[in-house]
């Protein structure tokens, strides 16, 4: 029985958007669970997937919290 836990900053995949929407939650969770198939032969009804997401003020990243390392890395390929 695969146990799947994706983690994700609570931001959207496109400038301006401030959250995962439900049709990409959707689509993580069958391509992970194909996934399992695929590779493991797992079906699907014996994969769990558990989705959290995480604020990016509690996510860190290169030693800065992720929203500054980001800024960094932007200003550094100007």
């Amino acid at each position: 029985m695969p146990y799947i836990n994706i983690q994700i900053t609570r931001e959207g995949t496109a400038p301006g958007r401030n959250a995962v929407t439900a049709e990409e939650k959707a689509a993580l969770i069958k391509g992970a669970s194909q996934l399992m198939l695929d590779v493991l032969n797992k079906p699907f009804d014996s994969t769990f997937v558990v989705i959290d997401e995480v604020d990016p003020d509690n996510w860190g990243w290169g030693g800065l919290p992720a929203l500054e390392f980001r800024k960094q890395r932007e200003a550094s390929r100007r």
